[in-house]
């Protein structure tokens, strides 16, 4: 939870970051001739179908790659077949992911100024870079049990969720750049995307206390057990009270009984 809070933090950052620079990017935006925006159709559909095109890759597969496997770590011990069905499951929403990604970036490539002088293309290149550098770190995947296997879990967790957040990020920046660019209103689709981002965060935390949820159902569950257990226990030894007085009443008379026949025997 200590690294969350940190990529939490490293985010909201970002944000301040963004929000200062809102002046600077308007002023870029004015560079690139919002008019001749406006009048070329083929051009802001264009950049529609590069923006449906990152979130679907960044905004939604790839997160949501991160909660299956998530999901397939929580049942790895309890269910191996599930778990590997959802690694599978994790490696193709990522595979299509980076397929999106490159069809977003030859469009961008070819359609596009590509000047980098603004936030979204700055963000969006090294994204690229890191994108691509992912898929090499999953494709070299050390067998487990191995030493270098931790490392490697490590870089690719680390690796991965950063991506996540700075394309989530990134994302809001593109937002905001076609609403300069174009003139038109993003609220709608700011809201949409923030709705489903926050559900996707509130699913990924329920996941981290899933185990712990789990364990304390079966921790009163042997409580349970333990006191019922001690229950009959006790029930057990006040029904066998009166039969062990009564055996050793009925041994007593018995005896006594085989005594006097003995005496008068004699």
């Amino acid at each position: 939870m200590s690294i969350f809070n940190i990529f939490c933090g490293v985010a909201l950052l970002s944000l301040v970051h963004f929000s200062e620079s809102s002046s600077t990017e308007q002023h870029e935006a004015r560079s690139y001739g919002n008019s001749s925006i406006n009048g070329n159709s083929q051009k802001v559909f264009d950049i529609v179908v590069h923006g449906i095109l990152l979130w679907a890759s960044m905004g939604f597969l790839m997160p949501l790659g991160i909660l299956i496997m998530r999901m397939s770590s929580c049942t790895k011990d309890c269910h191996p077949s599930k778990h590997k069905i959802l690694f599978y499951v994790h490696v193709v929403l990522q595979v299509l992911s980076v397929l999106l990604v490159t069809v977003g970036a030859v469009l961008s490539i070819r359609k596009f100024e590509n000047l980098f002088n603004n936030t979204h293309q700055r963000i969006g290149l090294a994204l690229y870079g890191a994108i691509y550098l992912q898929v090499l770190i999953g494709f070299r995947r050390p067998k487990r049990g191995t030493r270098s296997r931790s490392t490697w879990y490590f870089l690719h967790w680390i690796l991965g969720t950063t991506i996540s957040l700075v394309g989530i990020l990134n994302i809001y920046t593109g937002l905001n750049a076609y609403h300069q660019r174009t003139s038109r209103n993003t609220r709608l689709w700011t809201i949409i995307f923030t709705a489903q981002v926050s559900f996707m965060a509130i699913f990924y935390l329920f996941q981290e206390k899933w185990d712990y949820m789990q364990n304390q159902g079966m921790i009163i569950s042997v409580n349970d057990l333990e006191n019922s257990t001690a229950q009959l226990d006790n029930q057990k030894d006040v029904l066998n009270e009166p039969y062990r007085k009564s055996n050793a009443l009925g041994t007593y008379f018995l005896r006594t009984n085989a005594l006097n026949k003995l005496l008068q025997i004699t």
